[in-house]
């Protein structure tokens, strides 16, 4: 079997081998702010279930708000990983950010939109899409950090490691904004280079990709210090930068197809350092959070009619999931008799559960594209497996 928990102490030194197969602003190969993270997240349960003295003393907050930076201190941490219940192993991990940034503290993007030119007198003209600096101060929603171990890969645990966040959103909606966003990672050579950041943002934030992507766990100040606010014309750059705007690297086109299946979309908003489009939904649109609901287990059943995601937070702040075939009845639910066994579960127990079949179904999308530039029909070369979904 199985599960999805949140994550424990322990489980720092997996996160840390994990976070060193990707490059994941949300997931840092950095021991310290991983650990900064699981003690957060932790928190952040047992505040979710309503547990008393869940709020941290004061060093210790201090203390996780100058590793994690100020977005994250602010606001409420998710972190979850994937565990074989047969073997105790950690084998992926996903997170959500209750609300990334706010007031004071935006989160920043490179808006595009598409400027017409035409010369009467040479009857022809031109179109140039061009990125302006984007500051949200309105604190969406943020998913990320969803990593699987390779061995793990093609059995559903990506699927199942992406969807409880939006079931652990829905369960808890007051804790969450309107909306929500997943940051896309872009194209990166072999090397883990940002074609966009060498040719432009290099040329005015004196860091490396890595180190300025790094330098966002504690601060985005520099963003908007150091980078234009005025328009920049696309075209100027040359094409290697250009043709990554608005794409994913190809290990991400699963990710991206996935959350646009459950109704994100693309609003001409792409990340200021390596062009990865920063997808977004209405909470309430997506498809897992509208059909997601509450049940009481009545005890195990022979028979089942569906499969999805059937989770319990405790009295203490465990918080558990499983995918698993169930029978529901109104608000009864029926599990296998071995996975009521081994998770511990007894019947009356509130239960949350979201039907797979929930997720099949799109919902319905609002979009105020203004710009489309045009990708490659494919990479110049072949990119590595690194992944943000900054998400």
């Amino acid at each position: 079997m199985f599960l999805i928990r949140q994550a424990k102490l322990d489980d720092a030194a997996t996160l840390l081998k994990l976070a060193k197969m990707v490059h994941f602003i949300n997931l840092p190969a950095d021991r310290e702010v991983i650990t900064s993270k699981i003690l957060r997240s932790r928190e952040c349960f047992r505040r979710a279930a309503g547990v008393a003295d869940a709020t941290p003393d004061q060093p210790s907050a201090s203390r996780n708000g100058a590793i994690l930076g100020l977005s994250a201190s602010r606001s409420d941490l998710f972190m979850l990983v994937l565990e074989d219940a047969d073997s105790g192993a950690c084998l992926g991990s996903s997170q959500i950010i209750s609300r990334m940034g706010g007031p004071g503290n935006p989160n920043f993007s490179m808006r595009l939109t598409r400027r017409d030119f035409f010369s009467q007198s040479l009857q022809t003209g031109t179109s140039h899409v061009v990125a302006r600096l984007h500051a949200d101060e309105s604190g969406p929603t943020e998913i990320g950090g969803l990593i699987l171990q390779p061995a793990s890969r093609g059995h559903r645990l990506g699927r199942f490691l992406s969807f409880v966040r939006f079931h652990l959103i829905a369960l808890h909606r007051h804790l969450f904004a309107d909306r929500v966003i997943a940051e896309m990672m872009g194209p990166l050579s072999a090397d883990g280079r940002s074609p966009l950041w060498e040719f432009f943002g290099r040329r005015f934030i004196p860091l490396s990709y890595t180190e300025a992507d790094s330098h966002c766990q504690r601060s985005r100040e520099f963003i908007s210090a150091l980078l234009p606010a005025e328009d920049i014309y696309l075209s100027l750059l040359p094409p290697e930068a250009r043709d990554v705007v608005g794409r994913v690297g190809e290990e991400t086109v699963p990710a991206r197809a996935m959350l646009e299946r459950l109704g994100f979309t693309c609003k001409d908003l792409v990340d200021p350092f390596d062009g990865g489009p920063h997808l977004e939904a209405s909470t309430d649109d997506i498809s897992i959070v509208r059909n997601t609901r509450r049940a009481i287990l009545a005890g195990h059943a022979a028979e089942f009619d569906r499969e999805g995601i059937v989770s319990h937070l405790s009295d203490d702040g465990e918080f558990r999931a499983i995918q698993t075939p169930f029978a529901l009845a109104g608000d009864q639910i029926r599990l296998p008799r071995d996975a009521i066994g081994q998770l511990e579960w007894k019947p009356g127990l509130a239960l949350g559960v979201t039907p797979y079949e929930a997720a099949r179904k799109r919902a319905p999308q609002k979009t105020t594209r203004t710009a489309e530039p045009k990708p490659p029909a494919k990479p110049a070369t072949k990119r590595p497996a690194r992944r943000k979904e900054r998400a």
